[in-house]
C-alpha cells in the first residue's frame, strides 16, 4: 500500500489523518474508519484462529472530529463456544461509537441440506479492467471494480471494492478488518437514489460473516432499501471471488451534507 493510511498511532491514542475524512462534514471523520478502527481494536483483543468474528455492530451516534481516538475494550464473556466483547470510541473525550463483536468456535457444519440463496454469478475482479482514475470515489479512498449498476444506478448493483490503505500506519490489514472498513459502503450502495445521490447518512452498520474473505476485493450486491419518515433500512450481500462470506446491513436517517 502507498496510500497514506486513515490513522496513525500514539502510545494508546489513535490520531486521525486527512485520508479518513467523511463526505457529511469536513470536521468529521468518515462512518467506515470508525467502524474499521473498532474491528481492529476488537480482534486484535479478543481474536485467534480458532474463532471467527461472525458478527460486528457498531453503533455511531456522534460524528468523530479529528481529536485523538480512544478505543476501549471490554470482554464480556470467555466460553467454550461463543466469546463476546465491546468496544467504545472516543473522539477528543467524548464517546462517539460502541460496538460488540461475537467470536464463535469454528468446528463443522450441521448435516442436512438447507435453503440458501443462489450465488451471484460476478467476473472475476482481476478480469475487469480498471476503471479511470479520475473517477475513483472518495478520493481514492477504496479500488472499486463495477459489475452491474453502480452507485445510485436503478436496478441491480453489484460491485468489487479493495482497501488502498492502511487502517492503522504500520498495521497490515487482517481478512476481518478489511471486510470491517468496507462494510459502511452497504449504506450508500444500497440507499443512493438514482437522481438525488445519497440522502441518507447511517447510525449503524451490522456485519454478519460465515467465513473470512480470502481475497482482498469485497464483493457488495445491493439486495434492500426501504424508507418511510426519514429512517431506512439498506442491506447487502457480501462476497470474494470464491463466493458468499456473509452480509452487511444499516439503519440511516435522511440527512443534509455540511457546506465544505
Amino acid at each position: 500500500m502507498t496510500e497514506l493510511p486513515f490513522f496513525l498511532r500514539d502510545g494508546e491514542a489513535f490520531l486521525p489523518q486527512a485520508s479518513g475524512r467523511g463526505p457529511w462534514n469536513p470536521d468529521s471523520l468518515h462512518g467506515r474508519v470508525v467502524i474499521g478502527l473498532m474491528g481492529h481494536a476488537l480482534e486484535t483483543a479478543f481474536g485467534s484462529e480458532d474463532f471467527i468474528p461472525a458478527r460486528l455492530t457498531v453503533d455511531m451516534y456522534r460524528l468523530p472530529n479529528f481529536d485523538p481516538i480512544e478505543v476501549r475494550t471490554t470482554l464480556v464473556r470467555e466460553g467454550g463456544r461463543i466469546r463476546m466483547a465491546e468496544a467504545e470510541l472516543l473522539s477528543g473525550g467524548k464517546s462517539s461509537a460502541k460496538a460488540s463483536c461475537q467470536f464463535l468456535r469454528r468446528t463443522e457444519n450441521a448435516p442436512g441440506k438447507t435453503r440458501s440463496p443462489r450465488d451471484w454469478d460476478a467476473p472475476h475482479p482481476d478480469s475487469i479492467p480498471d476503471p479511470d482514475p479520475s473517477q475513483a470515489p472518495m478520493g481514492r479512498m477504496w479500488a472499486v471494480k463495477p459489475i452491474k449498476g453502480g452507485f445510485g444506478a436503478e436496478g441491480d448493483r453489484q460491485v468489487w471494492m479493495r482497501e488502498v490503505r492502511e487502517l492503522v500506519g504500520g498495521v497490515a490489514l487482517t481478512p476481518f478488518q478489511r471486510v470491517a472498513v468496507a462494510a459502511d459502503f452497504a449504506s450508500p450502495f444500497a440507499h443512493a437514489s438514482s437522481d438525488q445521490g445519497l440522502g441518507y447518512i447511517n447510525t449503524d452498520v451490522t456485519v454478519y460473516l460465515h467465513r473470512l474473505p480470502a481475497s482482498e476485493w469485497i464483493g457488495f450486491q445491493s439486495v434492500n432499501h426501504q424508507a418511510t419518515d426519514g429512517v431506512a433500512v439498506g442491506e447487502c450481500w457480501l462476497h470474494d471471488p470464491e463466493g458468499s462470506i456473509g452480509f452487511a446491513s444499516c439503519a440511516a436517517l435522511a440527512q443534509r451534507r455540511t457546506p465544505r
